[in-house]
């Protein structure tokens, strides 16, 4: 009887690794399909745009590209609206998100992230002429824009003093559009969009000294997809190892932004 027990047992076992394994065959779809299907804002500079001709260039773009080569699989982007976009995720309009993606207590709820692949924060930027500003604190009672569904409107409502008025707008272009019009006294963001936005405007923004608050970036997965998680990550890691994540960092930021035991 005790070994007709342990027999059983090993069979259960067995059976349940069997399962889980057959259960999460997401790396394995993605290599026979051949290609990663990433979703993304592809109206994010610098993380992820398209340029004059159409083409979508940016940090991430390059990251995944050469993740795709290593891995020898296409990356095919699909562009959605970015409130949504987790719940685009779970309907399996793509395979991961890889677009700049703020790590949250709130987010990693829903969805599983890599690990950091860039440390950021969110800051508050200004007209460069604009000389009302110099902290935090001035920005009280002023209207300041955000990206909607981005972790940039909870970190305006962190400002001290709170915003008399908070504007969300669908992507940040129009957010710097209006704050250059006037329409807006500040426009909140991460600090790799808000720098990228300052160098490619010279002469038009500035920011505020400081970090309203601190984040990092990830990429982010179906819970379930942990196999396509791990060999993603994975692939992130020697990129990070061997300093091409660095290489792309300085392309888009002039710096390197990609290691977290810097930050």
């Amino acid at each position: 009887m005790k070994f007709l027990l342990t027999a059983l047992l090993g069979m259960v076992l067995c059976f349940n690794a069997s399962f889980a394994q057959a259960a999460d065959d997401s790396w394995e779809r993605v290599q026979n399909a051949g290609k990663l299907v990433i979703g993304l804002d592809d109206a994010f500079p610098p993380m992820g745009f398209r340029d004059d001709t159409g083409k979508l260039i940016g940090f991430d773009i390059d990251a995944a590209e050469e993740v795709g080569k290593r891995l020898d699989i296409e990356i095919a982007w699909q562009p959605t609206e970015w409130k949504g976009v987790i719940n685009s995720l779970y309907a399996k309009k793509f395979d991961c998100i890889w677009n700049g993606m703020t790590i949250t207590p709130e987010r990693q709820e829903k969805v599983a992230f890599s690990k950091p692949y860039i440390m950021d924060g969110q800051i508050a930027t200004v007209r460069l002429d604009d000389q009302e500003f110099e902290s935090f604190e001035d920005l009280g009672g002023k209207i300041v824009g955000v990206q909607a569904g981005s972790p940039a409107l909870e970190a305006a409502k962190k400002l001290p003093n709170a915003a008399a008025q908070i504007r969300e707008y669908d992507t940040n272009p129009e957010a710097f559009l209006d704050l250059e019009a006037g329409r807006l006294d500040s426009v909140v963001v991460d600090n790799v969009t808000g720098r990228y936005y300052m160098a490619s405007r010279p002469g038009k923004f500035r920011a505020l000294p400081g970090y309203i608050t601190k984040e990092a970036f990830g990429v982010a997965f179906r819970m379930e997809d942990a196999s396509l998680r791990a060999k993603i990550q994975q692939t992130i890691d020697e990129m990070i190892e061997d300093g091409t994540m660095g290489e792309i960092s300085r392309k888009w930021f002039g710096e390197d932004v990609t290691n977290p035991a810097e930050w």
